[in-house]
């Protein structure tokens, strides 16, 4: 039927919607009247088309629909016929076989002639099949995303079939079916475009599938089917029909398989959440998509009348509204289509959106908060810190690490741990969050690794649980953690803590374990063990050295108390530092004193190059004239703060020289100076410019101390003592060694203990039983017989304790002179009575490794119980003291020339110990809060700081978590930690632990000068001033003053004093504690009864007139004092004093001369004749011999040690 022939014919540009384009205008003149189907569609007149306004969806609809079931039709029809075929080949197949069965003579070729006799059986090549399978694995290799041109086949459709859905969206705001012309219609073209590209994917699909049936119904296919060929008709008709390309919507569906080929979803939560977020939104475009065309149509036996205007996100949110029930109203469905849709669709999307919505919120909200990845900034380092990660270890490692007076540190720090962090935590890293980042993940796992960038960080740090029960599990986590590191990127700079010293051995099978690029095993148990042996030769030395590389801020305080002194101490630590080119040719006493009186710097040790013609550098610690300073030596400085220490690198004798204010030196202009600075920066900078010298060249991998052609030459007693049939030290030279030894040849019994004459010598309690983890209790012997003692210098060591625990340690004792053991309890008064505790130069009591009891206070219990146990004994020492003199020996505290006592600036010294609180102790602590415990006298709170409290500040407390700070210093200057193991260990060696490593014992070796050379180096003791050549020092003397005195006279570098705490009173006090005073100022006083840390040179002739002490009783009275750790300098009359008491002991004590024996039987591991006089040596030079000898001999510097009281 004719439309109305004046009726208006509208623009489509001016309507959005098709029914209301149409005028249903009847003309009741007319004999023609309009059909109900015959509608008007907007057009433009520069477009051809339809003058009638006839609508055309059917076609587009019909092309879709002829396109699928055409196709199924035909695989169908071709299905059967093959079928078919196959059915009817398989019955001629066995007929033929039956007839071979039957007539094998007489069979015929394929045409019915017989065959001649050359013919044979020939087989037909498949070769159509073979031209179909060929093509049919190329057209797989195509889609495949196991290739790189199948996944980008792959990607490549996926993102097109989004930009085709993208056209969609655009077009959806025009009407749905509109004439447009292809040549001028840019989205059509683009959408032409994209869909040839759709029809070719189709037929790579449609050959490399197996099964083109399931091919055909897969919904990949169907959404090609409805949206490929209408674009076709659109070009052929001129007409725009928007119909079902919103199918293009279920492509989405294959979004987390394209992630998964970029590789980019690599987890199963990651990929499942894509897959719920991809279905959800793919079906509610899809079914908004459905609701626009049918409302925006209208129902078709309506003849279209009834639709509504609703945009395509109209009825996103229709659907949205409609799956969540809630279904406000303002937006509903119109047409019938519609309705009945949304009928079904409520069923569907309710149930998807009850199902799908709270698993998608679940995987979010289970997703890790932490979980992201690191993001380098340039020109900052990252280190990664992982292993144990707690509140504790964190809030311990980020005080020292981002300590103030480490200058600038540009250096972010990123915590990685499997386990998200609490509250607490949290806080702590926000707190710092402009250097520090934490992700969750495990270092084991090579994804998490690569989060944080472990392959450009400065360095990997491992922390380590202290309070573990089981050390060795937590030793095998953290080598695990460095092999899993050290695999992924076998260049990073790795710094571990290990709890047990054995398990350092493990390290070494790592290959690219290296210590030349400065990886590091920081063992807690060692070092801890080094600290309290330093402390049974110094007493307080354990405090100090804890104090100086661990970065502490000064606190001022008004009041003259100790606490004053001590903190101006504590806030003193080790640096390092390129001395100035105006130090050169000096030698190290000099620079040592110029750096202290000029530039208040304390230069304790310099990395100098090696004298024997190598490329290494090694470091030196105090030593002597001989060595001179060269260009690029580096110093170990002890200062307050990092800038104080530039002035070492500033200074310049012509610019400095006459400054008197340290403060003011600063660069100067100086063209040697700028040349210097070129090539020597500084390392205060977290750097790893200490790994790039000459240094990490050593084949041993470490430096080391380093031995002079001038002390090369040995001394008197060695070439005494030099037989190389003797083997009287370990391998090394560093340690005193002795053949191995059965246990039961060095228990004692409590009355043979009783007998044995025990004085001077170090007790250590522990508590270990059969179950216990091991301490390392050869970490504490081995300090305690270095080589630079002598052997009568060496104190004997009792241990008290558990016998089975005991024997579990033996094996790595048994190589050790003067060790003996005294089976039974700490705990018992009579044990410590038989081991004569009031007598003993130190009792150390080692905590028991009990870290699975759940009460913190309660992990200390047997150590806090017998430190009290024993400041509470009583003792009548008259016994002791008798068998003291009779060897020679005086009772600490007693002077021989008489018994009275004599008062030395207010302090008593008593004619013996009676009471158990003078017994010197150190007490090690678990748990830092338990040091409240420890003294009953002290107002410390229980908050406070462990190295604010008054045990720890007087040397009587240890704990482990002091050490923590080793981290942080380790990895600013590796070298700090190569001082410290220099200092504590008695001298360890890499040699030594590689040996340790393979027999786990000390291995005897022959005395060599190369062996006995190795016992020219410095140890830490103390100096009195209330005697000696000092003595006028003393009394209201500088400590400056000494300092240069000691430095000059005697080479001794002095560090420290070790102060009675109640000094500064006016008024006399009957207490004796002491505490540390770190590098005082030079204008510091004296008073006479401070001891006086000092680093002392080996000397050649302290052993030259006793080889050992148990050679000969007699001669002991005559050659030398009970070795000490405390040196003083006595005098004639002290020594008249000593002949007077020997003759009273003599007569005192004859009939006790017998017991003399069991001394030697427990405690001398040598033959009477070990050192043969017949040996024939090379001559030393003149030259040579006063080289040795150009510092005065401190051979008499070893008074008994409590000749002065250093305890309550």
């Amino acid at each position: 039927m004719l439309a109305e022939p004046d009726a208006t014919v509208l623009h489509g540009s001016g309507n959005s919607m098709m029914s209301r384009n149409i005028y249903h205008n009847k003309n009741q003149d007319s004999s023609i009247s309009i059909s109900k189907m015959d509608v008007i569609i907007p057009f433009s007149p520069d477009v051809p088309c339809d003058n009638n306004g006839q609508r055309m969806w059917w076609a587009f609809l019909a092309s879709s629909m002829v396109t699928f079931f055409g196709g199924l039709f035909i695989i169908l029809l071709w299905r059967t016929l093959k079928y078919l075929w196959t059915v009817c080949c398989h019955c001629n197949t066995k007929k033929k076989e039956a007839q071979k069965v039957n007539n094998p003579a007489n069979s015929q070729a394929a045409d019915g002639t017989p065959k001649g006799p050359d013919e044979k059986d020939e087989v037909v090549p498949a070769s159509e099949v073979g031209w179909m399978t060929s093509v049919k694995d190329w057209a797989g290799v195509m889609i495949s995303a196991q290739t790189l041109t199948g996944r980008v086949l792959v990607v490549l459709v996926f993102a097109l079939s989004i930009g085709a859905l993208g056209i969609y969206f655009i077009d959806s705001s025009d009407p749905i079916e509109s004439c447009q012309n292809f040549y001028k219609d840019f989205t059509l073209q683009i959408d032409m475009f994209f869909n040839v590209f759709f029809l070719l994917y189709f037929g790579l699909r449609f050959i490399a599938a197996n099964d083109k049936l399931w091919f055909w119904l897969e919904v990949n296919s169907v959404v090609d089917f409805f949206t490929v060929p209408p674009v076709f008709v659109s070009v052929y008709l001129n007409r725009s029909w928007l119909g079902l390309r919103f199918l293009r919507a279920l492509r989405l569906i294959q979004f987390s398989e394209i992630l998964q080929f970029l590789n980019i979803l690599k987890t199963s939560n990651s990929i499942k959440l894509v897959n719920l977020c991809s279905i959800f939104i793919s079906t509610w475009l899809t079914a908004a998509g459905f609701i626009h065309l049918v409302e925006n149509s209208g129902d078709p036996w309506e003849n279209f009348q009834n639709s509504q205007s609703l945009s395509y996100w109209e009825c996103v949110y229709l659907l949205m509204v409609t799956m969540s029930t809630v279904g406000y109203g303002d937006v509903y469905a119109k047409t019938t289509l519609g309705r009945l849709f949304m009928v079904f669709f409520i069923l569907g999307g309710l149930a998807m959106f009850a199902s799908y919505v709270p698993e998608i919120i679940e995987l979010i909200g289970n997703r890790k908060k932490y979980g992201g990845s690191y993001s380098a900034v340039n020109g900052r380092k990252h280190i990664v810190v992982c292993g144990h990660i707690t509140l504790e270890s964190v809030s311990n490692f980020l005080k020292d690490f981002l300590h103030k007076d480490r200058d600038d540190v540009n250096v972010e720090i990123v915590f990685l741990h499997n386990i998200s962090p609490n509250l607490e935590l949290e806080a702590l890293f926000k707190r710092h969050f402009t250097q520090v980042e934490f992700y969750q993940g495990s270092v084991l796992n090579p994804h998490d690794l690569a989060r944080v960038k472990i392959e450009s960080a400065d360095a990997c740090l491992i922390l380590a649980n202290k309070y573990c029960p089981d050390p060795d599990a937590e030793d095998a986590s953290n080598i695990m953690r460095v092999i899993s590191i050290k695999n992924y990127s076998p260049k990073i700079r790795i710094i571990t803590q290990m709890l047990q010293y054995h398990n350092k051995a493990h390290l070494l099978n790592i290959p690219s374990w290296n210590w030349k690029e400065g990886d590091d095993a920081i063992c807690l148990a060692e070092l801890k063990a080094g600290f309290i042996a330093q402390s049974c030769l110094a007493q307080g030395l354990s405090t100090m050295l804890a104090n100086l590389f661990s970065m502490r801020s000064f606190i001022e305080i008004e009041e003259d108390t100790w606490q004053k002194y001590y903190l101006e101490g504590v806030a003193n630590e080790m640096y390092t530092e390129y001395l100035s080119s105006a130090f050169v040719g000096l030698s190290f006493p000099a620079v040592c004193e110029l750096c202290y009186v000029k530039l208040k710097l304390l230069l304790i040790a310099i990395e100098n190059k090696s004298e024997l013609g190598e490329s290494r550098l090694v470091i030196l610690i105090n030593p002597g004239n001989h060595v001179k300073m060269q260009e690029g030596t580096l110093g170990f400085f002890i200062a307050s703060d990092a800038k104080e220490v530039k002035r070492a690198f500033f200074y310049c004798k012509a610019c400095h020289d006459d400054i008197t204010d340290p403060k003011r030196i600063k660069k100067c202009g100086c063209k040697r100076r700028e040349y210097i600075e070129d090539e020597h920066p500084s390392t205060l900078s977290p750097k790893k410019k200490q790994r790039n010298g000459g240094m990490r060249n050593s084949p041993n991998n470490s430096p080391k101390m380093m031995r002079h052609d001038p002390l090369l030459i040995p001394g008197n007693e060695q070439m005494e003592n030099m037989d190389m049939n003797v083997k009287q030290y370990d391998s090394t030279g560093m340690f005193h060694w002795c053949p191995s030894k059965e246990i039961e040849k060095v228990i004692l019994t409590r009355s043979e203990a009783s007998m044995t004459v025990l004085s001077g010598h170090v007790v250590v309690c522990i508590f270990g039983d059969v179950t216990s983890a091991l301490v390392g209790l050869r970490n504490l012997v081995m300090p305690l017989r270095a080589s630079n003692f002598h052997y009568h210098e060496l104190k004997p060591i009792v241990f008290v304790g558990s016998l089975e625990y005991l024997r579990r340690e033996w094996e790595t004792l048994h190589n050790f002179p003067k060790v003996s053991i005294l089976p039974g309890t700490p705990l018992s008064r009579a044990d410590l009575r038989a081991v004569n505790i009031n007598l003993c130069d130190m009792c150390v009591i080692l905590s028991a490794n009990q870290n699975n009891i759940d009460d913190a206070s309660l992990q200390d219990k047997e150590c806090i119980l017998a430190s009290l146990n024993i400041k509470s004994m009583q003792f009548d020492d008259s016994i002791g003291l008798l068998q003291a003199n009779s060897q020679g020996f005086t009772p600490p505290g007693m002077d021989r020339s008489s018994p009275d006592s004599s008062p030395v600036h207010g302090l008593v010294r008593q004619a013996s110990v009676t009471t158990g609180a003078n017994i010197p102790i150190i007490t090690e602590l678990v748990n830092d809060s338990n040091v409240q415990f420890l003294d009953q006298d002290d107002d410390d709170d229980p908050d406070t700081e462990l190295y604010l409290t008054q045990p720890f500040a007087c040397g009587t407390a240890f704990a482990v978590s002091v050490l923590d700070s080793l981290m942080s210093a380790t990895y600013f200057n590796d070298n700090i930690l190569t001082l410290i193991r220099t200092l504590v260990t008695g001298g360890a060696t890499p040699e030594l632990e590689a040996l340790l490593a393979e027999e786990n014992a000390l291995r005897g070796g022959y005395s060599t000068p190369q062996t006995l050379a190795n016992r020219d180096r410095c140890r830490v003791a103390q100096l009195a001033l209330y005697d000696g050549p000092f003595a006028d020092l003393g009394d209201g003397g500088c400590y400056g003053d000494l300092f240069c005195k000691a430095l000059k006279t005697y080479n001794m570098l002095c560090f420290g004093i070790y102060r009675l705490r109640d000094a500064h009173l006016a008024t006399p006090s009957q207490c004796t504690k002491r505490y540390v005073i770190t590098n005082p100022p030079y204008e510091f006083e004296l008073v006479p009864t401070d001891l006086i840390f000092c680093l002392m040179q080996f000397d050649h002739n302290a052993g030259q007139s006793r080889a050992s002490l148990s050679h000969s009783s007699h001669s002991s009275h005559s050659s030398s004092k009970k070795s000490s750790s405390v040196h003083s300098i006595p005098t004639t009359n002290r020594q008249n004093r000593s002949s007077k008491a020997r003759e009273a002991g003599h007569k005192q004590n004859a009939t006790r001369m017998n017991r003399m024996s069991q001394e030697r039987k427990w405690f001398t591991d040598e033959p009477e004749n070990a050192y043969p006089r017949n040996i024939q040596i090379k001559p030393m030079s003149t030259h040579m011999a006063n080289q040795i000898n150009q510092y005065k001999s401190t051979s008499s510097l070893i008074p008994p040690i409590r000749e002065v009281e250093d305890e309550c």
